[in-house]
């Protein structure tokens, strides 16, 4: 009787190690989509929570927001504790849309917003105004299952009656 290693026993080992490096590679695929996935929705997040910050700062000590109500709810026309007017306003609603105070970005291109509502309520019996803001907005260079998206709304009364 020969002593060795058949060929059938060669293609079980090789049939095994390949399975195993399928799924070994999948699962290494999958961990890579998900960190993509937590990395633009964190981005995504970052950029809201900056235009958020900053349109609160200027909204809280603003002098007053004229109109209020406003019509235009992507666009809100206020003067600011200095006695400047200025605007923060939401351009072009969708993949490339972005926020902006005056005419600076506050949102970075790789992020679009695709929905915005700012709108000025009047405030009453000892009430300030008060501002809410919602935000959706998405990550444009990802795609599929890597893509993000978030979505911000807050409320902001105005320190001046």
């Amino acid at each position: 009787m020969k002593k060795g290693i058949s060929l059938i026993e060669i293609l079980v080992v090789v049939t095994i190690f390949a399975v195993l490096g399928i799924l070994a590679t999948r699962a290494v695929l999958l961990t890579l989509r998900g960190t993509n996935r937590s990395t633009a929705t964190v981005k995504v997040r970052e950029n809201l929570n900056y235009a958020l910050a900053v349109m609160e700062r200027q909204l809280r000590n603003a002098q007053n927001v004229s109109p209020c109500p406003n019509t235009d709810t992507t666009t809100l026309n206020y003067t600011d504790a200095d006695g400047n007017t200025s605007s923060f306003s939401c351009q072009s609603i969708g993949p490339s849309g972005y926020v902006a105070s005056g005419s600076a970005r506050l949102t970075s291109s790789d992020v679009g917003i695709t929905s915005c509502s700012i709108v000025c309520a009047a405030g009453t019996g000892g009430v300030p105004d008060n501002v809410s803001i919602s935000l959706v907005a998405k990550d444009t260079k990802n795609v599929g299952i890597e893509s993000a998206q978030a979505t911000a709304n807050t409320q902001i009364y105005l320190r001046t009656y």
